[in-house]
């Protein structure tokens, strides 16, 4: 027997009805995901924040001019930074704190101070899971704002990488 079936009114609604469940499930999925995640907040005010613009720009002419380099490392469970003139000899800085979280997620920020430890390096103890972090080193050098900021991929070794 060989009966056809008919496409009726109750089918299209069935249709409709199955296929807006669909959009609404993957939105709320979707909005779910957004709001557990990063909140994309950087500052709490970008007016205040754009106030002291300038001055970062000037920091950041001087650490040019000055011919600084620095150098950053991370494995077994050891951060160390060094700054170094042009002639290659250690800075000294003051107050060097260094900032460590993942690019997309505040859950594991955290900010450490760094100790000098006599060679003109700075060094802390940090464990860093596996991945892709953001570094901000900060301090003062003469009394002036210092500051580096880098990305480090810790791999499965527990070895570090500046990109």
């Amino acid at each position: 027997m060989n009966a056809t079936r008919k496409f009726t009114g109750w089918h299209m609604l069935a249709i409709m009805i199955a296929f807006f469940a669909v959009i609404v499930a993957v939105n709320l999925t979707m909005a779910m995901f957004a709001s557990t995640s990063w909140t994309g907040l950087v500052v709490k005010s970008s007016y205040v924040a754009s106030q002291g613009y300038n001055d970062e720009l000037a920091a950041a002419e001087r650490q040019r001019l000055a011919g600084w380099t620095s150098e950053l490392s991370y494995g077994d469970g050891l951060v160390v930074f060094a700054i170094r003139d042009r002639s290659g000899a250690p800075v000294d800085a003051a107050d060097v704190e260094l900032f460590v979280g993942r690019p997309a997620t505040e859950r594991d920020d955290q900010t450490l101070d760094l100790i000098a430890d006599g060679s003109g390096a700075y060094r802390a103890e940090l464990a860093l899971e596996p991945g892709l972090w953001s570094a901000r080193i900060t301090g003062l050098i003469d009394d002036k704002p210092y500051r580096r900021d880098l990305r480090l991929m810790v791999g499965d070794d527990g070895k570090g990488r500046v990109l």
